[in-house]
């Protein structure tokens, strides 16, 4: 196993370039820094870093929170008992229920669910609402047409009355 050797600083945010030059390799070779994990953890990054593929340098604070609240061993151990295609998408659910956690400590994903379902329970009552106003103006401009053509028919119907009057006293 090959491993990157770099120099810690005093937090284990380096405003340094992730990018790191190894004094062994021809100048101008560039050699990937730590991955998140190991650059908070402040340990040497190898080839076959478990975590790095799933914590990349340019966003620590993945790491950070998913090791705040499951432990770096926990999460080590959790992805060694995964299948490979199946890390990506256990990582990306450690992160968010992780985020969830430090949202908030005592629901987590539940209190976001929660919520998630209220608002969706509100829109619904709300689409409800609005579907039944439309029922309610399409029969009250259903019932308007209907007078207008009762009404229409009646004045019809007055007129071809007169005009048969009128038409059968001409004749005679």
């Amino acid at each position: 196993m090959e491993e990157y050797n770099y120099k810690t600083s005093n937090t284990p945010f380096s405003s340094s370039s992730s990018s790191r030059v190894s004094p062994s390799l021809p100048s101008g070779s560039a050699v990937q820094g730590p991955c998140g994990a190991c650059k908070v953890l402040r340990r040497r990054c190898t080839k076959s870093c478990l975590l790095a593929p799933y914590f990349p340098p340019t966003e620590p604070m993945k790491f950070i929170n998913a090791h705040k609240i499951y432990g770096a061993s926990n999460i080590v151990k959790c992805l060694q008992e995964l299948p490979e295609s199946k890390r990506a998408d256990a990582v990306s659910s450690m992160v968010y229920e992780a985020n969830a956690r430090i949202r908030d400590p005592v629901y987590g994903c539940a209190g976001a669910i929660s919520h998630l379902q209220k608002r969706l329970n509100d829109v619904q009552a709300e689409l409800a609402m609005a579907q039944a106003e439309i029922l309610i103006m399409q029969s009250q401009q259903q019932q308007q047409q209907q007078q207008q053509n009762d009404n229409t028919s009646f004045l019809d119907n007055r007129n071809l009355g007169l005009d048969w009057e009128t038409d059968h006293w001409e004749q005679k």
